[in-house]
């Protein structure tokens, strides 16, 4: 039997991305570990839903190995512990495959598996330097990112931009991912409902904006905060669904300007599709993005988008047909499109109409075909 380790920093990150290449491998007959940091209060999931992740991959046959990652780059003491641990994990196994993903356990599952010369997969969920990105990104992660992909045997890229840019680096394969699936059928299915708002306090007549992720400076809610806070009007209200360091923060923001009554924060929701469905548009303002799940699933329950330029975000944002693209700091632009959209229910509906069919290319089923395929091909199975 054949034996893969799916390494990340963050529990989150197995849990949210790769619940589906888990079962691939099941399906496969190949005996699944997981390792990263399933208990550090930085997971953006809530302890309760990762403990239950872990229970339910125990339950399938899948080893969850907690390995002491730290969020970040970490420091010189956690990263020397992490490296020990993976060794320790290494030489307890013999694995036939290391699928990493993250920047810090890209770094680490490409250097364990060097050392132990096992053939290693990196899934890049968005690189650091981008087109339009900080120059210093460019100095430091490009570099790192070059030199670490002669130990790799397939960096998988989720946006265009990154593609093109690993495609001139030293792995031996390089493949575009369109996503980590969308379950397009089921989401498509979804239609307007407002009956959630009662229990947010939020006006079954209002205009409701919602915004799904981890609240960070580069999920970047803040600039919608803002246009808020410019458009003084009462009618419009802002749900925030997730959780993240920066929650303080957002919260001292919509204090500073008025907005206690207009703006929700409503935690870490497993599901957040009656969140979608209780909402008008989407806001997906990040600064920087691989590709952007939320994005993908608000475009296919027909929500119309407001988007930044960013990274993979461009990959399905299309301004003036999905909804409206503006700069990360453009808040003055999304109060505007926010008014537009409010006032012009026409609009608003063909841009709905027109979303639903876009998302196909982002579909689980397509996702699902490249990763079979590209498991049988790295443990040798074609």
């Amino acid at each position: 039997m054949k034996r893969v380790l799916i390494i990340a920093h963050m529990g989150q990150m197995i849990a949210q991305f790769n619940h589906r290449n888990i079962d691939i491998l099941l399906n496969m007959d190949v005996e699944v570990h997981i390792a990263a940091n399933f208990t550090s209060p930085l997971n953006t999931m809530s302890e309760v839903a990762l403990h239950d992740f872990t229970n339910v991959m125990k339950k399938k046959g899948v080893h969850v190995h907690q390995i002491d990652f730290s969020r970040g780059a970490g420091s010189i003491s956690s990263n020397i512990n992490v490296w020990r641990q993976l060794n320790r994990l290494m030489n307890d196994y013999q694995f036939d495959l290391i699928h990493c993903q993250s920047p810090l356990g890209g770094v680490f599952g490409r250097l364990v598996g060097r050392k132990h010369g096992v053939p290693v997969i990196y899934t890049a969920h968005g690189f650091h330097f981008y087109k339009g990105g900080p120059i210093k990104n460019w100095l430091i992660f490009y570099p790192i990112e070059r030199m670490l992909s002669k130990f790799t045997d397939c960096i998988i890229t989720i946006n265009h931009d990154d593609d093109r840019i690993a495609s001139s680096f030293h792995a031996k394969h390089h493949l575009y991912l369109p996503g980590v699936g969308v379950d397009v059928r089921r989401l498509n299915k979804v239609q307007h409902n407002t009956s959630l708002r009662s229990k947010y306090g939020i006006p079954q007549n209002a205009f409701v904006i919602v915004s799904c992720g981890e609240l960070s400076e580069r999920k970047n809610q803040q600039v919608i905060i803002r246009a808020l806070a410019s458009l003084n009007s009462s009618d419009i209200y802002y749900i925030i669904v997730g959780k993240g360091r920066l929650e303080k923060h957002l919260r001292l923001l919509v204090k500073e300007n008025g907005l206690e009554k207009q703006v929700i924060f409503a935690g870490y929701h497993s599901d957040p599709t009656p969140f979608y469905a209780m909402a008008d548009i989407a806001a997906f303002p990040s600064k920087r993005e691989g590709l952007g799940l939320a994005g993908i699933e608000e475009m296919a329950t027909g929500l119309p988008l407001l988007t930044t330029n960013i990274g993979g975000i461009s990959d399905y944002s299309i301004d003036g047909l999905t909804g409206l693209v503006f700069d990360s700091d453009d808040y003055m632009g999304f109060a505007s499109a926010i008014d537009c959209l409010k006032n012009d229910r026409e609009k608003l509906l063909r841009i709905s109409q027109f979303n639903r069919t876009q998302v196909n290319k982002f579909s689980q089923e397509t996702v699902d075909t490249i990763m079979t395929h590209e498991y049988h091909r790295a443990l040798n199975l074609v």
